[in-house]
């Protein structure tokens, strides 16, 4: 019997384990990619209030060759959020130019979000070729929860769609809150990603509604799905997630928390049940600049693409005021 010698043996084992790995997956968008995402300095921050105003909670859909971007506005009276629309080419999605019909729709008379209308998600639905928006919605008296609109017109109008949110506080993780949604369509199914507030660390949860019916919000019974990676950087809690599907994966981009700053960090998922870190995790933190405008916090982190590249939007806190900016990254 002719003997295989060890070296070979276990060679073939490592190179087994390579090209199992799902960092070697030849469709995978590389972990490398989420880390690489670099400040564009000469118009940041993008969405900026008159302080202590604050411009933050914005989302980006490109369609055709225009950014559309749909951010919200914290007045300085009485601190209100109200719902802004701007737009940007996509051959430079910092180039923004407002709406002039801003605000394009403010908290309700006496609705569950009569204090605050922000975080607005839109999306494309191609059951009935139109475009729809979960938004964080907060009473006086209220839970943040998340509510939902559709377009009319053009992306300067929006409606309610119902007057009660779609994902209602109730359970024991989101007394508080119910909210921050981001979202990504595949196939017939509408995935929402959302944070869960209550008493304890926020967390992360997962809900869906079929493409024929975006109101009809099922919440994952695995809730919360995720609780962040364990390390320090994320161990007080994680919040604000954002999805992006890739070819293989949703990836999913969070606040995370250790107790005094929020950093940006990135998993990935196939099924919402098991999540891999980016071994770079923390992916993108606050600038090491003291004056800078994102020097004290990050939060939001929206991926999309833009002709060949990747743009990271997010919200920058220095003080007490968040602003949003960009930053960017070639596309692999």
């Amino acid at each position: 019997m002719n003997r295989i010698p060890v070296s070979l043996i276990l060679i073939a084992l490592l190179t087994s384990a390579v090209l199992s790995s799902p960092q070697s997956d030849p469709d995978a968008i590389p972990f490398e990619v989420f880390a690489s995402f670099k400040r564009i300095e000469k118009s940041n921050p993008v969405f900026a209030g008159k302080l202590p105003e604050w411009a933050a909670a914005a989302h980006a859909i490109v369609v055709e060759e225009t950014v559309h971007y749909l951010w919200a506005l914290r007045e300085k009276k009485d601190r209100r959020w109200q719902l802004m629309h701007s737009s940007a080419p996509v051959s430079d999605p910092s180039a923004v130019k407002h709406d002039p019909g801003n605000p394009i729709l403010s908290p309700s008379a006496n609705g569950f979000d009569n204090i605050a209308t922000e975080y607005p998600f839109p999306f494309w639905n191609p059951a009935d070729r139109t475009y729809y928006a979960y938004y964080l919605g907060r009473g006086k008296n209220g839970p943040k929860q998340t509510g939902l609109l559709v377009r009319e017109g053009d992306f300067g109008k929006w409606r309610r769609l119902r007057c009660e949110p779609v994902i209602v506080a109730e359970a024991k993780y989101e007394r508080k809150g119910s909210s921050h949604p981001s979202v990504t369509v595949v196939d017939n199914t509408i995935h929402i990603i959302y944070t869960g507030e209550s008493d304890q660390p926020p967390v992360i949860c997962h809900a869906s509604a079929p493409v024929s019916d975006p109101a009809n919000v099922t919440k994952d019974p695995a809730n919360p799905v995720f609780k962040g990676t364990g390390q320090p950087w994320d161990n007080r809690g994680v919040r604000e997630a954002e999805i992006f599907k890739g070819p293989r994966y949703f990836h999913i981009l969070y606040g995370g928390y250790d107790g005094k700053v929020w950093r940006i960090g990135h998993v990935r998922t196939r099924d919402f049940r098991k999540f891999e870190p980016n071994p770079h995790n923390p992916v993108f933190i606050p600038s090491p600049d003291p004056q800078a405008w994102d020097c004290d916090g990050i939060l939001t982190p929206q991926v999309f693409e833009a002709g060949d590249f990747y743009y990271l939007l997010y919200a920058g806190k220095k003080g007490k005021e968040w602003q949003t900016g960009l930053a960017k990254t070639q596309k692999p």
